[in-house]
C-alpha cells in the first residue's frame, strides 16, 4: 500500500532491490526495527513502507524527530503531559506514542535521545506502558517503534552515549540502507523521475529529458547528499531550463558564482587574525614552507594541515559539539570522529 504523503521508494540497481526485498521480509515481523543510513537515504520512507507492510498498515503511523526538541519538550511530545505539569500546560496533551497506539512510531534522530529519554523509551518498548509529565497514572499501548539514525550506534554504546539495553531492545532487526553511491544504476531512473515531477509542478507540457552530457554529469557525481541531493539537482536543473530542449546544463552547486564570498579563514587573514600553526609556523607558511606556488614543498603535508585546520574551526565554530560539526562539513558523526581521531582532535581543549 503506498503512503498518502510520501513519495515512493524507486530504484532497480542489485543494491535497492535487496534493500526492497530486505523489507518486505521484516515488515510482517511486529518488533521494533532500526533503520541505519546517511543522510538522504530516505530513511522516513522505508519507516513507513514497514508500516504500510505491516498487519498494522490500518493503524496510524506517527512521526518524530528527536533531534529537533530539547529534552523537557520532547518528552512531552513522545509521552504526553497533565494539566499543569509545568508553565504553559493548562489542559491535557496525548504524547506520540497514545497517538501511535495500535499503529507504528517513527523515531528519527533517535541517537540524539538524552539519556533520561532513552530510558523511558526502554521501558515503554519493553513493557508498553508509561506515565505522562506530571502524572502517575499508568498508560498502556500497543506501539511498533522504528528508529532511524546516522549514527554508529554501537559505538555510542560503546562510548557511553547510548544505553546498550535499549540498543539491544531496538536492534531486533537492523536496516542499512545503501548510499546512492552503491546504486549508480538507479540515478538515470531517480532523474527522470523528479525530473518529470518538476515538470509538472511548472506546467510544462512534457518533460524533454536529460541530454547524454547532463546524464553523464549526475552519473560521475559522487552524491554526499544522496537522494536528496540528487532531488534537489534535478529540480534546480530542470527550472533553469526550458520545455523544448532536453536539460543540458545539471546545477550541482547552487553557491558556484563568478562572485564567491571570501573563505572565513582569508577573512581572518584580512582582518589580522591569523594565530601560528600548531609547530609554531607563521601566517603565510604551510607546514613551516612559505605558501609560494613556485617553491616545492610537500603537498601531502599541506593538505593534512589545511583539513586539521578547517576541523579545528569548524569545531570552535560549533562549540565542539561535534554532532553539530559533522552537519555542518557534510560528513556523518563516524566520518567525523575518523577524521578528528585522524588529527588528534577527538578530545576537548580545556
Amino acid at each position: 500500500m503506498q503512503t498518502p504523503d510520501l513519495p515512493p521508494l524507486l530504484g532497480e540497481s542489485p543494491a535497492f532491490l535487496a534493500l526492497a526485498e530486505e523489507i518486505s521480509r521484516i515488515a510482517p515481523l511486529d518488533r521494533p526495527v532500526l533503520v541505519i543510513g546517511e543522510r538522504g537515504t530516505g530513511k522516513e520512507l522505508v519507516a513507513a513502507r514497514l508500516h504500510f507492510l505491516s498487519q498494522r498498515w490500518d493503524g496510524p503511523f506517527v512521526k518524530l524527530n528527536c533531534a529537533a526538541l530539547a529534552e523537557s519538550l520532547l518528552e512531552s511530545e513522545l509521552f504526553g503531559h497533565e494539566a499543569g505539569a509545568f508553565t504553559g500546560a493548562v489542559k491535557r496533551r496525548a504524547g506520540r506514542f497514545e497517538l501511535a497506539d495500535s499503529g507504528s512510531l517513527f523515531l528519527d534522530e533517535i541517537a540524539a535521545a538524552t539519556p533520561a529519554i532513552q530510558e523511558k523509551l526502554l521501558r515503554v518498548i519493553e513493557y508498553g506502558s508509561f506515565e505522562r509529565v506530571g502524572g502517575n497514572a499508568g498508560l498502556t499501548v500497543d506501539v511498533r517503534v522504528i528508529g532511524a539514525t546516522n549514527e554508529h550506534l554501537p559505538e555510542a554504546a560503546a562510548e557511553g552515549r547510548f544505553r546498550a539495553d535499549l540498543l539491544d531492545r531496538l536492534a531486533f532487526e537492523v536496516i542499512t540502507l545503501p548510499p546512492l553511491r552503491a546504486r549508480p544504476e538507479d540515478i538515470p531512473l531517480l532523474s527522470t523521475h523528479f525530473g518529470r515531477e518538476m515538470a509538472k509542478e511548472l506546467d510544462w507540457p512534457q518533460f524533454p529529458g536529460f541530454s547524454e552530457a547532463a546524464l553523464a554529469r549526475l552519473a560521475e557525481h559522487a552524491w554526499p547528499g544522496n537522494v536528496r541531493e540528487l532531488r534537489n539537482a534535478v529540480e534546480r536543473s530542470v527550472a533553469r531550463g526550458t520545455p523544448d530542449a532536453a536539460i543540458d546544463k545539471v546545477v550541482l552547486d547552487p553557491f558556484a558564482s563568478p562572485y564567491p564570498l571570501a573563505p572565513l579563514a582569508a577573512k581572518r587573514a584580512a582582518a589580522g587574525e591569523t594565530k601560528p600553526d600548531a609547530d609554531g609556523a607563521e601566517p603565510g607558511r604551510t607546514g613551516g614552507v612559505l605558501s609560494d606556488p613556485l617553491r616545492a614543498f610537500d603537498l601531502k603535508e599541506a593538505l593534512k594541515r589545511v583539513e586539521h585546520d578547517l576541523l579545528q574551526q569548524a569545531l570552535e565554530a560549533q562549540r565542539f559539539n561535534q554532532r553539530a560539526t559533522a552537519k555542518q562539513l557534510g560528513l556523518t558523526y563516524d566520518q567525523l570522529r575518523n577524521r578528528l581521531r585522524k588529527h588528534g582532535l577527538l578530545e576537548r581543549p580545556a
